[in-house]
């Protein structure tokens, strides 16, 4: 298939699709039990009175056929989710998402402007390969927790919480 980027990659390319393809809802509940959503609410919530950031969580069991055919990364689709779940939507354009396309185990972090002059890109790698150690380990709930403190520290440094701190955006984590 011409300038389909997954198929480029030979063998790579069709592992891909074949883990996008047999992705099912079961799996991501497995790894994401309600008991596991309430603990990321919480940690979200609890970090948030340090900061006057947001933190958005999704995971994302896998691509639908026609992106992934396309050859979409999980960068690519964490920028989409950012503006669906309007993070960019905060008074100090410091939200930030944290990503998980599960059927690649790869974590995205995307900030908005206001933290992302902050912040540099490695650091926000760090965390991410962190994250995704912890989930090649089964433990999503520990790495995810982990990712979501790793964020407010930045977030805490460069956006204190002082006085009023409204919740501007869910803290409910996103399962789509």
């Amino acid at each position: 298939m011409a300038g389909a980027a997954p198929l480029e990659g030979g063998d790579m390319g069709i592992k891909r699709i074949i883990k996008h393809l047999t992705m099912t809802h079961w799996q991501v509940n497995r790894a994401f039990s309600s008991d596991t959503l309430q603990a990321i609410e919480k940690a979200i919530k609890a970090t948030e009175t340090t900061h006057l950031g947001e933190i958005r969580f999704a995971v994302e069991g896998a691509l639908h056929s026609t992106p992934l055919f396309k050859g979409q990364t999980a960068r690519e689709r964490a920028l989409e989710v950012f503006s669906q779940l309007r993070v960019w939507d905060t008074e100090h354009n410091n939200g930030v998402l944290i990503y998980l396309l599960l059927a690649d185990r790869d974590v995205e972090i995307v900030a908005d402007r206001g933290v992302h002059v902050k912040v540099g890109p490695q650091q926000w790698e760090t965390i991410c390969r962190k994250m995704e150690t912890a989930f090649k380990e089964g433990r999503y709930q520990e790495g995810v927790i982990g990712g979501i403190q790793a964020v407010a520290e930045h977030l805490t440094k460069h956006f204190p919480a002082s006085g009023v701190n409204p919740n501007e955006l869910p803290d409910r984590p996103v399962v789509l």
